[in-house]
């Protein structure tokens, strides 16, 4: 599955499209405030969203959700604990960020655990609350999506509505259990691997 990264110059949030080349299905996870280059580049390569997968509810992370999903018709998909989050704007931030009110329903609520297929591909979607309630990582193959859990050489505040710090330490705890050479794409900074975090990151030093 290949893999574009688009990161927005406000919030310097990650916003990726991963796609097969063989299909051209493609999954855009946590799109934020770049829906023309969103587009130009879905376009360019003749893409058909399928889904649009959501790490967790922050302004951030969900800015373009509603424009994305009418351009495309794709299924909107988030862990069931976001849902609270989904649905308030003052929850989500985007009322005090952007004096606008993102208010949604996503179409598809998962678990912890659960497996959706694309092509020939498996997305796992693994509940990693702490940073937000509802908050996971999306995993296919030996790659895996963190959101604003896992960063190079962080993590995610836990002093916003639903965030706690014992709770994303245990999120951690789970993650460290992965293989060394798994490649993390976070919300935010590039890309990493959980090997290098379990040797690097002060946090994830906690845990192992």
């Amino acid at each position: 599955m290949k893999i574009k990264v688009i990161t927005d110059t406000m919030m310097g949030e990650n916003t990726y499209v991963c796609y097969d080349e063989k299909t051209l299905e493609a999954v855009v996870i946590d799109p934020s405030f770049n829906i023309d280059e969103e587009m130009k580049f879905i376009k360019d390569k003749n893409l058909v969203v399928k889904y649009i997968m959501l790490t967790h509810g922050h302004a951030d992370h969900i800015g373009d959700v509603l424009e994305l999903k009418k351009l495309t018709g794709a299924k909107v998909l988030a862990h069931q604990d976001e849902k609270e989050m989904l649905n308030d704007a003052n929850k989500n931030m985007s009322h005090q960020l952007f004096r606008s009110r993102i208010e949604f329903e996503a179409d598809i609520y998962v678990s912890d655990k659960e497996k959706l297929r694309l092509g020939d591909h498996t997305f796992t979607f693994i509940a990693t609350p702490g940073h937000t309630k509802g908050g996971m990582c999306i995993r296919v193959g030996m790659d895996m999506f963190t959101g604003d859990t896992l960063f190079a050489g962080s993590i995610g505040r836990t002093d916003f509505y639903g965030g706690d710090y014992k709770v994303i330490l245990k999120s951690l705890k789970k993650l460290s259990k992965m293989e060394n050479e798994l490649t993390i794409y976070p919300g935010h900074g590039p890309t990493s691997t959980i090997g290098i975090e379990k040797q690097e990151n002060y946090y994830m030093k906690l845990v192992v």
